[in-house]
């Protein structure tokens, strides 16, 4: 199933990434305070099947999400739910402005698989974009030496985690549409957290499922923004767009729980931002420039 690539379509898609996992990042830091990350999973994960439903119906039902690449789909899923399982709790840990900020450790490993199993082809420009993004993490994450809090081990290995399902997502965007990708994700998580969850479970107050049905909103949707980027850019193109996700977090941390936010965290935003304006530059100016 072929699209024909367009970084602006890419750009949109990923701005509604960016708004509904800040949104997903606040209700997190919310819920996991008092419910456990397994039940809060599998409620995220059935309040998203009920929602895509719909969606199902009005796409010819459930052909529209046939698939021929079930094991792939499992493994990206399998991988996938460990990592947000990790993120999760990371959130329970530290703030979420170094959560995310962590997280972005993400681009160097996706940037590698993409090009050793996708065969992506790694541009001065899309290596500029990741450079100056790791350097804009860096300085506002600004990690202490000596101790190292769990919590920042966790979120790294959800980094990680996330990578790879980036990468095996990207691969699935080659013959699966957006629908499709998010149906199996939403199933396969489902069943994984059936069990853990049976196990863990306590009734959520009234406030806790205001924050549940949010982030199940949020989670659903947002993966359905990010698939259709995929679509429509290389993963190499589209993760440097994600970055933006660090200055918005932070900025969320900020006003919301009192974390920090400094001439650091300014800087460290405009290397960002700046790096995602060259990777968005249309390949044809580039070039003309160049001559």
């Amino acid at each position: 199933m072929s699209t024909t690539p367009s970084r602006t379509m890419a750009a949109l898609w990923m701005a509604g990434w960016l708004s509904l996992m800040l949104i997903m990042a606040v209700a997190g830091r919310e819920t996991t305070r008092f419910l456990n990350v397994f039940e809060i999973m599998e409620v995220r994960s059935l309040i998203g099947f009920t929602l895509l439903l719909p969606i199902i119906y009005r796409s010819g039902g459930f052909k529209a999400v046939a698939t021929k690449r079930l094991p792939q789909h499992l493994a990206r899923n399998g991988v996938h739910y460990f990592a947000q399982l990790g993120w999760f709790y990371a959130l329970m840990l530290i703030g979420i402005g170094q959560v995310v900020a962590i997280e972005f450790t993400m681009p160097i490993w996706t940037a590698l698989l993409a090009a050793t199993f996708l065969s992506e082809r790694m541009t001065i420009w899309k290596i500029a974009a990741v450079v100056l993004g790791i350097v804009g993490v860096v300085m506002i994450v600004r990690p202490a030496t000596g101790e190292i809090n769990p919590g920042q081990l966790i979120a790294l290995g959800a980094a990680i985690g996330f990578s790879i399902s980036m990468a095996l997502a990207k691969s699935l965007t080659r013959t699966e549409s957006a629908l499709s990708i998010l149906f199996w994700m939403i199933v396969v998580q489902m069943v994984v957290g059936f069990a853990p969850t049976l196990y863990v479970w306590t009734w959520p107050s009234a406030t806790l499922w205001g924050w549940l049905l949010v982030i199940g909103v949020c989670g659903t949707f947002s993966h359905y923004c990010l698939a259709s980027a995929l679509r429509y850019a290389d993963a190499t193109i589209v993760v440097p767009m994600d970055f933006l996700r660090v200055p918005l977090t932070a900025t969320a941390g900020w006003l919301l729980y009192s974390e920090r936010l400094d001439a650091w965290t300014v800087l460290g935003a405009a290397l960002i931002l700046f790096g995602n304006l060259l990777n968005l530059k249309p390949a044809a100016l580039v070039s003309a420039r160049a001559q």
